[in-house]
């Protein structure tokens, strides 16, 4: 299936997904504080593959958790396709993730007794989308990332590598423009690893969407457009 027959809208090359201001994110531990981030800012622009890197404890997961919605920053700010998420409460957060964000994990997260086609409905469903259209969008998308003979599979009956294709199918299903990866290849062999990065950058190119993608994986490293490297909670390009 070729990028015009996937019914997947674009994006306009250069534009600004998510951003980070100067933020930083501090927790209480015990008596004292630990500085999570400190003063990170960063630019993700559609079309584009970052990877970054860092030790686990870095600050890599707060990172995303904070460009999602999913946690708040102690200060600073992000703005996600241009909207500030300060000034949104959690059911808007929540909203904005389902129609414009996409998140993998190293983990699939797939139901085991679902098929492939419906864990990769579930969003659709969530946002409401009609059953057609749902079945219509969740096939293109199994197609696209070359499972489609497997849409009928239960999730238990897939391979690691088609479990995360499924997942990155899933997570593309609604359309995002900013989409958040954290360590999406950390249970597969190098192989099969690698044939999934390079499929996420393919549809980053492809569809201009922005990808970020937690790893300590260097095939990610290599595929990636750029590089940002965050140690004891600072950021850095490499």
């Amino acid at each position: 299936m070729t990028p015009q027959e996937l019914q997947l809208p674009t994006g306009t090359a250069a534009e600004v997904v998510a951003e980070a201001q100067n933020v930083s994110r501090d927790f209480r531990s015990g008596s004292g504080v630990v500085h999570a981030l400190r003063g990170v800012s960063l630019v993700i622009r559609a079309g584009e593959l970052v990877a970054l890197r860092g030790r686990s404890g870095s600050g890599k997961t707060t990172l995303l958790n904070i460009l999602t919605g999913l946690d708040n920053p102690t200060s600073g700010s992000v703005t996600v396709l241009g909207r500030p998420l300060a000034g949104m409460d959690e059911a808007a957060r929540a909203r904005l993730r389902r129609e414009h964000v996409g998140m993998m994990f190293q983990n699939a997260h797939l139901f085991p007794l679902l098929t492939a086609q419906e864990n990769v409905e579930l969003p659709l469903w969530l946002a409401k989308a009609e059953p057609q259209r749902r079945t219509q969008l969740a096939w293109q998308m199994l197609e696209y990332v070359g499972l489609g003979q497997r849409a009928h599979h239960r999730g238990m009956e897939l391979s690691g590598g088609e479990q995360q294709r499924v997942a990155l199918a899933r997570a593309l299903a609604h359309g995002p423009r900013f989409v958040v990866a954290d360590e999406p290849t950390g249970n597969l062999d190098s192989m099969t690893g690698r044939a999934v990065i390079d499929l996420l950058r393919s549809i980053s190119h492809q569809f201009n969407i922005g990808f970020l993608v937690a790893t300590h994986d260097m095939n990610v490293v290599s595929a990636a457009d750029r590089v940002v490297r965050i140690s004891d909670g600072v950021l850095a390009e490499e």
